[in-house]
């Protein structure tokens, strides 16, 4: 196999993939953006590779049609860069790292409601434009907050990242609740599986982790919103558009929940509506950074690899990391002809 790795790599993890054939590095950061198809289809050609492991490069129909490519391999949770439809078509499997960044998005979102809550923003602005002037009290009469012990914090989605979310906020005795319907049993016995109403009636704090599918796309909505408590925080670090935009800033605008937290936005870079939302007093925005740890990396390739020994060393076919799953029967029938 000849492998194209677009994605950060260390020499280590390279060298393990050379168990497999020859590999080509080729890493998106020195480039300064991701790979556009055009760009991708040159490396493959300049390469001859037939196997693929990106991180965000344009991997459309175009790029998946340029070569029989025996594997694409994604080093992120959500393969949104990759043309899955026409990769499970041509009977190539998908491979993706989920919670590659679970501990990055549970440490920002706790700095977050940290940040927020004991209003660090403020009394950072404050102190910096010499505003104290007063006596020695002056600041903590104007800046006291709230601490994240004891608070109920709700989960929209329960998988390998909100699970490490509810890990860190259970180290401030919080207590955990959470809506998933397609996790079977809980992770420990101490989280609690309710309704996605009960979690925005109920919830101190509402953390949003959920994928962008056709169901959940706009489901955040201006009737669960009603819902929330007057002192609420909302915090979404997974994707905005699962989130019914309008419904969000009139809901802060309103002041009728204590604020957001806020790391995805419906365009990036923003439009000027984002920063309509953005620009809120209430609203602590970060510019889609939860993930951007270094270590994050490393997380990624070590997924990746044992993904792939576990495909191509030990013949493992349920694996959870294969995206498409419906290419196992098109493989099979391919395996059968030859």
């Amino acid at each position: 196999m000849n492998i194209l790795v677009t994605a950060p790599y260390s020499s280590e993890a390279l060298q393990q993939l050379e168990r497999y054939g020859t590999v080509h590095f080729r890493p998106w950061k020195p480039h300064g953006r991701a790979f556009h198809s055009d760009e991708l289809i040159r490396l493959i050609q300049e390469t001859g590779a037939d196997c693929l492991i990106t991180e965000h490069d344009h991997v459309d129909a175009s790029v998946i049609e340029t070569v029989d490519l025996k594997f694409i391999g994604v080093c992120r949770g959500t393969p949104s860069n990759v043309d899955i439809a026409k990769a499970t078509s041509r009977g190539i499997p998908v491979f993706n790292t989920p919670a590659r960044n679970a501990q990055a998005v549970a440490e920002l979102v706790t700095a977050g409601l940290i940040v927020f809550l004991r209003k660090m923003r403020e009394g950072e602005a404050w102190l910096k434009s010499g505003q104290w002037k007063g006596d020695a009290h002056e600041s903590y009469l104007y800046f006291r907050g709230h601490e994240i012990c004891g608070k109920t914090v709700g989960m929209v989605g329960f998988g390998g990242v909100g699970q490490r979310v509810a890990a860190v906020l259970s180290g401030f005795s919080c207590k955990i609740q959470y809506y998933d319907p397609y996790l079977k049993q809980s992770p420990n016995p101490e989280y609690v599986p309710i309704t996605l109403e009960e979690i925005f009636s109920t919830s101190d704090i509402v953390s949003i982790h959920l994928p962008v599918t056709a169901e959940t796309t706009g489901s955040i909505n201006e009737r669960l919103f009603r819902m929330m408590k007057p002192e609420a925080i909302f915090v979404n670090s997974a994707r905005a558009a699962v989130v019914d935009r309008d419904a969000l800033y009139n809901t802060l605008k309103e002041q009728r929940i204590g604020g957001a937290i806020l790391d995805v936005f419906y365009n990036e870079p923003p439009d000027a509506s984002d920063y309509e939302l953005i620009s809120l007093p209430n609203v602590y925005a970060t510019p889609h950074i939860a993930g951007a740890s270094f270590e994050v990396d490393g997380y990624s390739v070590t997924i990746m690899n044992d993904v792939l020994k576990e495909w191509f060393v030990h013949g493992n076919r349920e694996i959870r990391q294969l995206v498409n799953p419906s290419v196992l029967s098109s493989l099979e029938s391919h395996r059968t002809a030859l």
